[in-house]
């Protein structure tokens, strides 16, 4: 009897690789399954012969969410989703996962789990395990759970649950209260997250220190001496003179010297210490530094260098190599490499001192090359990165970097100048990481014995200067010392403020600025007794979700309460929407102009009737030939999101109030008025080709003459080449498919007839349609 094993990994990419190895690439058979491939061959367990079935899931299998009634933002209170029962959803129901899983598992006698070794990875086993227990086979001797390989308890579940509600509570209450009072604000989304707002406040609290930082003058006197024909400059010994009398007073008494003697000659050995093993965190410095690369590029770059298996995996806190890590096995594999292969060799035939001191903390090894790569290999940035990988890991093994320091102190008067000089004895580490070498500092031959002749004592007006903006390096330090997010997260949460307009990354240093929106938002925060909502409960999150939900409530109350304080610093940032936009369309209810607002989220404002009307972000917002709406007497208004993009007519009132029950943000491309000439009645040509959209395929001629036809509902749009000037709709119905008929004219260039016929049917119409 052949045992049947399941093997799942996280992504295909991984269980492809995995299969690979474990039968030698050899009689491995593979072939679709419902949601990924699924890798066959045979082998043995525990002395047994057995089928190995390697599949994998796409991340987590579920996500958490509320329940449908409680998804409606005008019909829900916020704080009563601190309350709300919760429900796992497919996360991808597109991929058909779990029917995989469940199709897979039949009948199967073991399962084996090769999931990333962190919280989440640990989550993701008991997601797998839900759905693949349930169809495992019976064993005489052992439970079900004695099958299962690869399993702990999460903590991943009570994290989930807290960062829903406290995120969807305060998002939705904040964004609704300021949504649709202020014309220049983007308030589409106001988001909130547990870990997302500390981050923001680290970024706002350093500009609110450059902002306030009131600089000061000071002076610096400098001396310049004739060392055998080479000009020296030496800083006074006293440094920042913040007294220009008692600057002026020192370079009087000074002015009338012509030599000077030297006070003293040090020398001494210096260090700079070989770097640690990288981890996540270091790993995500290094390369916003020295590569120019954000957080959220450079994790998703090393998980693919890890998928393809070039480097262990990028999730750690450890920067300390275990005690059995075979280093001399990583190194033995690059001593051929064109780049670094002599320093791997010079460490391998010479010996090498362990890194010492790091952290182990306990999860995984550092990040470390374990696969040879040259550049011609791997993308661009994947061999940056990999490259950065690979030097550290060998840096870390070199020795310290050594040098001589050497400090001249003269004397003149009674007052003393100093300069110093750099001599390289031992370039250590940074002969393999060149980003961290430093240069020579040469000082000229001196006689301590001897006098030399002051060629001049000058000086120099400053001012201090504040701090720098926090670069990302800079916030991923603060964040890892305040704990705020995981080595596997905190990418995301920089990605998220920067992709919510809270702040921007500027200039070659990717120094994080913050926005208006960013700044208002943590100052009305603190304005409200600091409600840092991450800080308190941190540590509990692994325990009593109760409690913290509890105090997160007691918090977003006491937020309710003070929302007026935090809008008097908007309306002190912010434009009112009264007062907003430009006169673009005519009012159904009072006649009057109503104004666009441009800025996102995109709406029309009436001033006198005091209504807000949102409408399709991401696009242009243009009149539609004075044509009215014949329900509700609106202006129609046109949406275009480009000559190869989406675009319909709508009226304004249709969009927020469907006449039509079911129908969310009505256009007129899904209205069936049958008097209105824009509605789908008059405008759909065909059903959507697409396998499973009920969508019509509708003429859009928003911006004629590059006209298209694009689906109601899916994606699926199809552009007339240029060379077409209209089409024109007709009544007849094509005899084949019972689509509409098209009337088409061309260009006078091109010289061409007109031409009539079925969009679908005829290849001459076909030929002239681009689809996307």
């Amino acid at each position: 009897m052949v045992t049947t094993v399941l093997m799942v990994a996280e992504k295909p990419s991984l269980a492809e690789s995995i299969a690979k190895i474990l039968s030698n690439n050899q009689q491995m058979k593979t072939r679709r399954g419902i949601a990924t491939n699924v890798h066959e061959y045979h082998g043995t367990l525990f002395g047994k012969p057995a089928l190995f079935k390697m599949t994998s899931v796409m991340g987590h299998v579920y996500s958490l969410d509320f329940p449908r009634e409680y998804n409606n933002w005008d019909a829900v209170d916020p704080i009563t989703l601190f309350e709300a029962p919760t429900v796992k959803l497919e996360a991808n129901p597109k991929t058909h996962l779990i029917k995989h899983l469940r199709a897979e598992s039949k009948g199967i006698d073991y399962l084996i789990l090769w999931l990333d070794c962190d919280r989440e990875g640990e989550n993701i086993c008991f997601e797998v395990m839900k759905n693949v227990m349930i169809n495992m086979k019976p064993q005489s001797n052992k439970s079900k759970k004695e099958c299962i390989f690869r399993a702990r308890f999460s903590a991943v579940d009570v994290r989930q649950e807290l960062d829903l509600k406290i995120g969807c509570c305060f998002t939705r209450y904040q964004t609704k209260y300021f949504q649709g009072k202020y014309g220049n604000l983007d308030s589409k989304l106001i988001s909130y997250g547990p870990c997302q707002i500390p981050t923001l406040a680290l970024c706002v609290k350093r500009h609110d220190e450059i902002m306030s930082f009131k600089p000061v003058p000071y002076w610096n006197l400098y001396l310049t001496v004739n060392i055998n024909g080479t000009m020296l400059k030496a800083l006074s010994t006293r440094g920042r003179l913040f007294d220009k009398n008692k600057m002026e007073g020192i370079k009087k008494c000074l002015k009338n010297l012509t030599e000077v003697k030297i006070y003293e000659i040090n020398t001494d050995k210096k260090t700079v210490s070989r770097p640690h093993p990288l981890n996540t965190v270091e790993l995500l410095r290094a390369a916003s530094v020295g590569l120019g690369m954000s957080p959220q590029e450079t994790m998703s770059i090393a998980e693919r260098l890890y998928m393809q298996g070039y480097i262990s995996y990028p999730r750690t806190e450890t920067t300390k190599f275990p005690a059995n890590f075979d280093i001399k096995s990583v190194l033995q594999e690059h001593r051929n490499h064109n780049l670094w292969g002599t320093y791997a060799t010079d460490l391998l035939t010479n010996g090498f001192k362990r890194p010492e001191g790091g952290v182990d903390a306990g999860d995984h090894s550092p990040i470390t090359p374990t696969r040879v790569a040259t550049e011609n290999m791997l993308g661009f940035n994947e061999w940056r990165l990999y490259e950065l990988v690979t030097r550290t890991f060998i840096g870390s093994l070199l020795p310290n970097m050594k040098y001589l320091k050497t400090d001249i102190t003269f004397e003149i008067g009674y007052e003393t100048f100093t300069c110093s000089g750099k001599q390289i004895i031992e370039p250590g580490f940074s002969s393999v990481m060149h980003w961290r070498s430093q240069q020579n500092e040469n000082l000229p031959q001196i006689d301590k014995d001897k006098t030399y002749p002051v060629v001049e004592i000058t000086s120099t007006e400053n001012e201090t200067t504040p701090p720098d903006y926090l670069s990302e390096a800079d916030l991923l330090g603060l964040m890892e010392k305040y704990g705020i997010g995981t080595d596997a997260s905190m990418a995301v949460h920089i990605a998220s403020i920067c992709n919510r307009n809270y702040v921007n990354v500027q200039g070659t240093r990717r120094s994080l600025i913050p926005t208006r929106l960013g700044i208002v938002l943590i100052h009305g925060y603190h304005m409200e007794k600091r409600i840092g909502l991450i800080a308190e409960g941190k540590a509990q999150f692994d325990s009593v979700l109760q409690d913290e939900i509890e105090l997160y409530r007691n918090k977003f109350e006491w937020f309710m309460k003070k929302i007026a304080n935090m809008d008097e610093l908007f309306e002190a940032t912010y434009s009112p929407l009264s007062s907003s936009g430009r006169p673009f369309s005519k009012c159904g209810k009072c006649r009057r102009y109503m104004h666009l607002i441009a800025l996102r989220p995109t709406r029309l404002h009436c001033r006198y009737c005091n209504d807000t009307y949102a409408l399709p972000n991401n696009g242009s917002i243009k009149l539609y030939n004075e044509i009215t709406c014949p329900y509700d007497n609106f202006e129609i208004v046109s949406y275009s999101n480009g000559t190869k993009g989406k675009g319909f007519p709508l009226c304004p009132y249709c969009y927020n109030n469907s006449p039509i029950e079911g129908i969310e943000n009505m256009s007129c491309n899904k209205c069936t008025n049958p008097t209105c000439p824009l509605s789908l009645q008059k405008n759909g040509m065909f059903e959507c080709p697409e396998e499973n959209c009920d969508g019509t395929m509708v003429l859009d001629n928003t911006l004629a003459p590059r006209y298209k036809i694009a689906c109601n509902k899916c994606k699926l749009i199809s552009c007339f080449l240029p060379e077409v000037h209209k089409v024109k709709l007709l009544d007849d119905l094509c005899e084949e498919c019972a689509g509409k008929k098209i009337n088409i004219e061309f260009i006078k260039k091109e010289g061409r007839e007109p031409l009539s016929g079925c969009a679908i049917c005829s290849d001459e119409i076909n030929a002239l349609l681009e689809t996307k």
